[in-house]
């Protein structure tokens, strides 16, 4: 078939299976370096091709080209083809069902605006679309290394930035997404950043507690996180000696700088993403959870735990709890073990199992709300996939000195299961707090979306919920592309040294 040599080609209709289409046409084709106009005639013979909305760009393009039909045996159009117009009419923000609509009003003739798209022949060297979230700051101004101040470029953690240039090992080249004409500067490169901190560290000093890094026989799920905080469990008593080993911990694992990211376009039809909510016992997670539902009952809703204990008379099942025999539950426990992950979190409190399930999560997803979902940061992995897509905000104490104002006279229920067991926070509560959340934060930091300094909770809810509203809105969302392409064992990207977690 001809070579498109053109910038943009006008052609007539495809049969359209995603939108529901048949349009059957004949045409011919000239050769020309300006966009073609061709009247292209109805026929019995369908032209052979498909349709489909990028859900990386938004834009309709051609899904595939059926062997043997006029398109294929043409050659003018390809996969990958984004189709720009019919009749003159922009497609921009609309969907390949809308297509049949603007084809019926067609009588003799339909033209298509084309945009081909590169073969691998044609496809431009040197140009990755690679976009990466950054995981920490940078201020070119406060870095005496950086060749160049004024060719640098700053940014701060959670900024997304789009790699045009990995060559140099230890300066590549970026700019920044919201800035799609800006032009590319210098920003430290993955082995540059990991060294520097490398350089800052003390000497691992204790291992690990085995309590902070699974904590799934310690700690019950779902609503209850006071039961957690009422133990006193020894990962929450351990935090201070935690935070002098999470340094050591992350020496052997060179701690994350970039991820890299793809766009993703959402539908209006498509659903609620899980937000889950992450943070040291006491920072008020489950208070921003609790107003958040009485915000919006009927936009979001919470996850009904498991349990093994007996039924009270004030309690029903699958409102409260669903009620599960011991050996139900161990069952349930023996599936995560081998891969299954039945449970989110599961944990003994008071001689009785407590768990939160993955079908709970997707019951309130299914309801059309947002599912509120609070969870041990290592147990995020559990639902960190595409069917979820889960936003993971982490609930961060303000400085201790803000902790003593604001939480002193505060009380909280130290037993879920005794309302009145309560009492105020002491100084040891805040110390764990804050280094609990500084020992997450380095473990974990690679995992959150966003992060909220809960120090007056007015204030950090209102943020909390502007900033759901906004992600509940946007046209495009920056996701893992692990979520979309998971890399093989052992794999690394196309990059070299960029892939998934970096």
């Amino acid at each position: 078939g001809p070579h498109l040599s053109t910038p943009s080609l006008c052609l007539l209709a495809l049969s359209c299976v995603e939108a529901q289409i048949s349009m059957h046409v004949s045409y011919t084709h000239t050769h020309t370096h300006a966009p073609l106009f061709e009247p292209l005639v109805k026929t019995k013979e369908p032209l052979g091709a498909t349709i489909k909305r990028d859900k990386s760009t938004g834009a309709i393009v051609v899904a595939r080209i059926m062997r043997g039909g006029p398109a294929d045996k043409s050659g003018l159009i390809h996969e990958g083809d984004e189709l720009r117009e019919v009749n003159g009419v922009s497609l921009e923000h609309r969907k390949p069902k809308e297509i049949p609509s603007l084809l019926a009003r067609s009588q003799n003739e339909v033209r298509f605006t084309i945009v081909p798209a590169f073969s691998k022949e044609e496809m431009p060297p040197n140009e990755p679309k690679l976009f990466v979230r950054a995981l920490f700051d940078y201020d070119p101004g406060q870095d005496p290394a950086v060749p160049c101040k004024e060719a640098a470029v700053a940014f701060r953690w959670g900024d997304v930035l789009q790699i045009v240039s990995a060559e140099d090992e230890a300066w590549w080249q970026a700019c920044h997404q919201r800035d799609g004409h800006s032009r590319a500067g210098l920003v430290p490169s993955t082995q540059l950043h990991q060294r520097r901190v490398a350089l800052q560290r003390p000497k691992a000093l204790f291992k690990p507690p085995t309590h902070l890094t699974d904590p799934s026989v310690s700690h019950p799920a779902g609503l209850r996180r006071s039961f957690r905080l009422g133990r006193k469990s020894s990962w929450v008593r351990e935090a201070a000696r935690a935070k002098r080993w999470s340094t050591g911990v992350n020496g052997s694992n060179p701690p994350p700088t970039y991820r890299e990211v793809i766009p993703y376009r959402r539908d209006p039809e498509d659903g609620h993403r899980l937000v889950v909510l992450v943070g040291p016992d006491g920072v008020g997670v489950n208070e921003l959870k609790r107003r958040l539902l009485i915000s919006d009952p009927d936009r979001y809703g919470v996850t009904v735990p498991y349990t093994t204990r007996e039924k009270r008379k004030q309690e029903s099942e699958g409102v409260d709890y669903h009620f599960f025999s011991v050996h139900a539950f161990e069952e349930y426990i023996l599936s995560n073990r081998y891969g299954a992950h039945q449970f989110i979190e599961y944990g003994r409190y008071d001689g009785h199992y407590y768990g939160t399930s993955v079908d709970s999560v997707r019951t309130v997803m299914a309801e059309g709300k947002v599912c509120l979902l609070d969870v041990h940061p290592s147990k995020i992995k559990r639902v960190y996939s595409l069917e979820f897509m889960p936003y993971v905000v982490f609930v961060k104490p303000p400085r201790i000195e803000e902790l003593r104002l604001t939480r002193r006279r505060a009380k909280f229920i130290c037993d879920e299961e005794d309302k009145s067991a309560v009492r105020t926070f002491s100084e040891e509560d805040f110390e764990n707090m804050i280094d609990l959340a500084e020992t997450m934060e380095n473990l974990c930091g690679h995992l959150f979306d966003k992060v909220i300094v809960n120090g007056d909770v007015t204030a950090a809810f209102r943020e909390l919920k502007a900033d759901l509203q906004r992600v509940d809105q946007a046209e495009v969302q920056w996701i893992p592309e692990e979520w979309v392409c998971p890399p093989p064992t052992n794999a690394r990207s196309s990059c070299g040294q960029l892939g998934g977690w970096i």
